[in-house]
């Protein structure tokens, strides 16, 4: 099994060669097929829109969330094509590790003018402080 920091650093490599080549500006899409199409090519496995049920209230949501890729079935990356990262871009990818209970995820914002600015490595260290308590009406 490969070491996550590996497949990490993977990622980011292949996706700063894919930002000088193709540039900013093209939608996320392009970006999530050309990265992973690189990926599966030096021998990873990658789902692409890896599709996510969820279980809440003693509810089944099918395919609730879709993840963008999903590489070796450990590492969550998010690809955004936006002028600038908000807040918002890394509490999604922060809940999809909590609710996946995978460790370690790649934000990758591809709109910006290089890609230094726009990679963020994030890690699942959620713990609830205090057990659920049900909801009072």
């Amino acid at each position: 099994m490969t070491d996550i920091d590996r497949i990490s650093g993977d990622v980011v490599d292949l996706a700063i060669r894919i930002h000088r080549e193709l540039g900013p500006g093209l939608l996320e899409s392009v970006y999530e097929a050309v990265l992973a199409g690189k990926l599966l090519a030096i021998g990873y496995r990658v789902v692409r829109q890896h599709p996510v049920d969820i279980e809440f209230d003693g509810m089944r949501f099918d395919a609730a969330f879709r993840i963008d890729l999903l590489v070796d079935d450990r590492l969550i990356v998010e690809v955004k094509s936006v002028d600038k990262l908000a807040p918002v871009h890394a509490k999604q990818l922060l809940t999809y590790l909590r609710l996946t209970k995978q460790p370690v995820g790649l934000l990758i914002n591809f709109g910006g003018e290089t890609l230094k600015e726009g990679v963020r490595r994030l890690v699942n260290n959620y713990n609830p402080s205090a057990p659920s308590a049900p909801l009072r009406e």
